[in-house]
């Protein structure tokens, strides 16, 4: 009797998760509604948050309808991808602009959110993922829902969670997504190699071309993205951009300036510093093709963990780390708690605490930033250690789960301790 009770206990239990979730999800979700209509506090950065959908977004909306991209617009760094993302809000004419580009974001939202729930339902799975995102992106205020981070995390998400159903699939939404804003196409870095990495690098090629070809036919000069994304210098918020902040205190003439859409550091050495963020950023791509080659072992979560590595590893040394870029590692924090055999958990915690100090970075206490106070260089050194101590942990966890096994001579050393078998995919 008490173990039908028990069972019945764990049964009901289990059904009521999901509802528990969507519970939380509308909660919170509403919650972001209220922050983003009180956009005018103080506390929120008197309406600096949601002021580009109105402005910039709607105003390259009106050059995307007449079938061009905004190439004379220095503030137009995205590939060609992004325009049907941006056209988007035309699908609900009988909402403003403004009003159907958040209504549109929050039912990706709810997607991703779906996606993550239904894959933590499986056998062997977790629910953990979903609650991750669920509760993880309110942590961010209402930014998620002005921004189209969203939509592109949701290429990425919805890439690795087809993975073990369809290749194919795979590759198509990781094109699609980095047709959009590039960083998806690291989703496919940790494909278990032989039949799964062509098939999903192939459709991910095809699927890109027959992407570029059309989008090139209806608008004219989709690739003039490229040279205003060359022209950017160090942002305030990056890594470099912290040692910056500190440098100005240390008698360093440097200034801040707003350009290319950000507010970035002017003065001697900065050029230096970029150029340095991108030599980091080529090591860190060697460092994930070396552990790709000397990698052996693939569990179900080694795809969604070496797509969380590589995406922190390319943050962390970027000249750029808006606050939305973590709309991007919660989306692959989440995945990654999906699976039980995942080695990314204490990962995912440095990614939330560093989620909740960017919120207090920017809209917060954003002009202790710009000015480089030391409220908020401290702030920045806080949210970047966070971030570069999960990049350091992720890679190192990612690197020793694909070690070899030990050999028969080594394990002959070792106590026997009847470990448990750990379930691997080849």
């Amino acid at each position: 009797m008490s173990t039908l009770t028990s069972t019945s206990t764990s049964t009901l239990t289990k059904h009521h998760r999901p509802l528990l979730l969507a519970a939380a999800w509308f909660a919170t979700r509403a919650l972001m509604l209220w922050l983003l209509a009180h956009d005018h506090l103080r506390p929120l950065g008197h309406g600096g948050v949601s002021r580009e959908v109105g402005n910039l977004y709607f105003r390259w909306y009106g050059v995307l309808s007449h079938g061009a991209f905004p190439t004379d617009d220095r503030l137009w760094q995205y590939p060609p991808g992004a325009g049907p993302v941006l056209l988007a809000p035309a699908l609900l004419p009988a909402l403003t602009y403004f009003t159907a580009f958040v209504t549109l974001t929050l039912l990706t939202d709810a997607a991703i959110t779906i996606a993550l729930t239904r894959a933590g339902t499986r056998p062997g799975r977790t629910l953990r993922g979903a609650a991750l995102w669920t509760a993880g992106l309110p942590l961010l205020l209402h930014l998620p829902l002005v921004r189209y981070d969203v939509q592109v995390t949701a290429f990425a998400v919805i890439s690795l969670l087809t993975l073990s159903r369809s290749t194919r699939a795979c590759g198509a939404f990781a094109a699609l997504g980095a047709l959009v804003k590039v960083w998806p196409a690291l989703v496919l870095i940790g494909t278990p190699r032989g039949r799964t990495t062509r098939g999903a690098w192939t459709s991910a090629v095809v699927t890109a071309a027959a992407m570029l070809t059309l989008l090139t036919a209806a608008f004219g000069n989709p690739f003039g993205f490229l040279r205003q994304q060359g022209g950017r210098g160090v942002q305030i918020e990056s890594l470099g951009g912290t040692v910056l902040g500190f440098a100005r205190h240390a008698g360093w003439p440097g200034t801040v300036r707003y350009q290319y859409g950000a507010m970035e550091f002017v003065g001697p050495y900065v050029s230096a510093v970029a150029a340095l963020s991108l030599a980091l950023t080529v090591a860190a791509f060697g460092l994930l093709l070396l552990w790709r080659v000397r990698a052996r072992h693939w569990t179900a979560a080694t795809p969604y963990d070496a797509a969380l590595a590589a995406v922190l590893l390319f943050t962390v040394t970027s000249r750029v780390i808006s606050p939305q870029y973590m709309v991007w590692l919660l989306g692959l924090s989440a995945v990654c708690l999906t699976s039980r055999h995942t080695t990314q958990r204490p990962v995912a915690a440095l990614i939330v605490a560093a989620t909740a100090v960017s919120s207090v970075v920017y809209p917060v206490m954003y002009e202790e930033v710009v000015h480089s106070t030391w409220t908020g260089c401290l702030l920045m050194l806080l949210r970047n250690g966070l971030l570069a101590s999960a990049a350091a942990l992720s890679f190192t966890r990612l690197w020793r789960s694909g070690l070899p096994p030990m050999t028969d001579s080594a394990q002959s050393n070792v106590p026997a301790r009847n470990p448990e078998p750990l379930r691997l995919i080849h």
